[in-house]
């Protein structure tokens, strides 16, 4: 019997809607999607999640009498679930969604993303998906007066191997290096530029990557805020939760979320915007936050919550931006990470970049097929570097000076394929500024 593509009610993507863990009615969401995706199949060279689906579905039409996706069963959803990445893509350039004003519905990365919770609350959260979904925690014991011991660690070949072997995690996959000097320790020691605060202040939401991994990223930022003339403060923070989605762990994940916002609540009610330099992270706080909790205290964060370079694209737009830049950058091969796309900003990096004399920004609209965990993972590695193949190429063919990227986890692939050291659009400014940091952090 073919499957009506007109959902009966709204589909339940709310982690706080029973709905959200009823199995069956799981199934019947996933026949439903998988039926319109298979009639569509416009999305068949985003992510290795829709060939397998399509495959699934011809399978059982040439070999079980199957109309569409109605004979797909429990192992076809686990397999299509964990091929998907959640880079949000399929979601942004489907026709089907609420978004786009659909009476279908169709949100597949919310539906995957539910799967894999059910998954996890049925079989628990697997050694693998608990390894890379703590990376806060992971900075706090591997960063600082550790991280000359850590980084030995991640570097050497035997080492990774037993982790592959162990934790799944990719002896390839370049893991992110761990600081000598913690963001959190440079602000605490950082002399404020002149005239920072004449604006305002703006809370820094720095993300694990940013205070653990790589410093010079937050402290770019704050150099970049402070001759905008804004001062920057660091709210407590934990994690935003993202890699625990990543497999699966609500629980976690609404843990993390009503901690942040009970600490940057505060800054909300002072009025000052809070600022996040990775896409994956704003992403987290402004789409995942609200639903995770349910609460107004989480959509008023969410609501006051910014991308860094949108904050300064605003800027722009209203004409208050610094633009006395001391330095040229040249050509600029400028990655637009998915998770930018997916919060419909775009690539605001790149519109203020542009405003650098004698600089030129060719945008690079492509995957690195990492988004958070997944591009770790041993078994999907060489899938990652496949569909990572049309970036590596973009940026090879633009020989530019410089090659920047808002998403760090994407600057490792890129680090690994292309060769070169990418930067955070913030560094690129403060390079610009001329307010570029020393040796550290």
């Amino acid at each position: 019997m073919k499957i009506d593509p007109l959902p009966s009610r709204a589909p339940a993507f709310d982690p706080n809607d029973a709905r959200y863990w009823d199995e069956t009615d799981l199934a019947a969401e996933l026949h439903r999607a998988f039926e319109i995706c298979h009639s569509c199949r416009m999305c068949v060279s985003y992510c290795g999640a829709f060939p397998d689906l399509f495959a699934r579905v011809d399978r059982d039409i040439e070999q079980r009498g199957a109309e569409g996706a109605e004979r797909l069963a429990h192992d076809d959803f686990r397999a299509v679930t964990e091929l998907c990445w959640q880079c949000k893509l399929c979601y942004i350039d489907c026709p089907y969604t609420p978004d786009q004003g659909h009476k279908w519905l169709l949100d597949i990365p919310r539906l995957l993303m539910r799967e894999k919770a059910q998954h996890a609350k049925r079989n628990g959260v697997t050694l693998q998906d608990a390894a890379l979904g703590e990376p806060g925690k992971l900075g706090e014991l591997s960063s600082g007066p550790f991280a000359a011991l850590t980084n030995f660690v991640n570097e050497s070949r035997l080492l990774r191997k037993v982790n592959a072997r162990v934790l799944g995690i990719s002896e390839e996959f370049p893991l992110p290096p761990f600081a000598p000097q913690r963001f959190a320790t440079w602000l605490d020691k950082h002399e404020p530029l002149p005239g920072a605060g004449d604006r305002g202040t703006v809370a820094l939401f720095a993300t694990c990557l940013g205070d653990f991994n790589f410093p010079r990223i937050a402290a770019s930022a704050v150099r970049v805020l402070e001759k905008n003339g804004y001062a920057v403060e660091r709210p407590p923070q934990q994690c935003c939760g993202l890699p625990n989605l990543d497999g699966g762990d609500v629980d976690a994940a609404r843990a993390k979320a009503r901690y942040n916002v009970a600490q940057l609540m505060p800054y909300v009610e002072a009025g000052q915007p809070i600022v996040i330099p990775g896409p994956s992270c704003a992403y987290t706080v402004r789409k995942e936050w609200p639903e995770l909790l349910g609460t107004d205290d989480a959509a008023r964060v969410a609501a006051a919550s910014m991308d860094l370079m949108e904050f300064f694209d605003k800027l722009r737009k209203d004409g208050t931006l610094v633009r006395e830049f001391d330095k040229p950058l040249g050509k600029i091969a400028y990655h637009a990470a998915c998770h930018l796309r997916a919060q419909k900003i775009g690539t605001p990096g790149a519109r203020v970049l542009g405003l650098v004399q004698d600089t030129e920004v060719e945008i690079i609209a492509k995957c690195s097929a990492v988004d958070g965990t997944w591009g770790m993972k041993t078994q999907h590695y060489e899938m990652g570097r496949k569909y990572a193949k049309k970036l590596v190429d973009g940026i090879d063919a633009a020989d530019a000076a410089i090659v920047v990227t808002d998403c760090p986890l994407s600057g490792q692939r890129i680090r690994a394929e292309n060769g070169v050291e990418p930067l955070h659009p913030a560094e690129a400014l403060a390079r610009a500024y001329g307010v570029e940091l020393g040796a550290s952090p």
